[in-house]
């Protein structure tokens, strides 16, 4: 493997010829035993979207532990548009996504198996869609 221009400067050759992560790390690993006043602060945007998802959290509290449940939608990687903590405050997010389309809410994670997802929702007070059922027993074995 031809050394490239982004390795000078590390330590070691096995990685350099096939993938080695361990040698890697042996060979360029250095501890640091300094301490955090290197590290900066949170940004004021890091700060309001802190303050909006710990009200969030509350709320899933006072609530008994889960916010909101899915129940109309299988959760995939592409289930969902882009997430946003605060929708208000989507300016503020440098990283998108949720795991759903709303922050703490659960998805609905039938492949794991049908049946304890949907005892999972009715925990909580919760019905999946009916067809869902139908569709992980008689289509798509779980």
């Amino acid at each position: 493997m031809r050394f490239k221009e982004e390795w000078r400067g590390f330590k070691g050759t096995h990685w350099t010829d096939d993938v080695n992560v361990r040698d890697f790390i042996q060979d360029n690993y250095t501890p640091y035993d300094g301490d955090e006043s290197f590290l900066a602060g949170p940004t004021d945007a890091t700060n309001k979207l802190w303050g909006r998802l710990q009200e969030i959290q509350k709320a899933e509290r006072d609530k008994g532990g889960v916010l909101d449940c899915e129940t109309e939608i299988v959760s995939s990687l592409t289930a969902y548009g882009p997430g946003y903590i605060d929708e208000s405050m989507k300016d503020l997010e440098q990283i998108v996504g949720l795991q759903t389309d709303k922050p703490l809410k659960r998805a609905f994670m039938p492949y794991g198996g049908i049946k304890m997802a949907e005892e999972a929702l009715s925990m909580y007070g919760y019905t999946p869609n009916p067809e869902f059922h139908k569709i992980f027993t008689e289509y798509h074995k779980t």
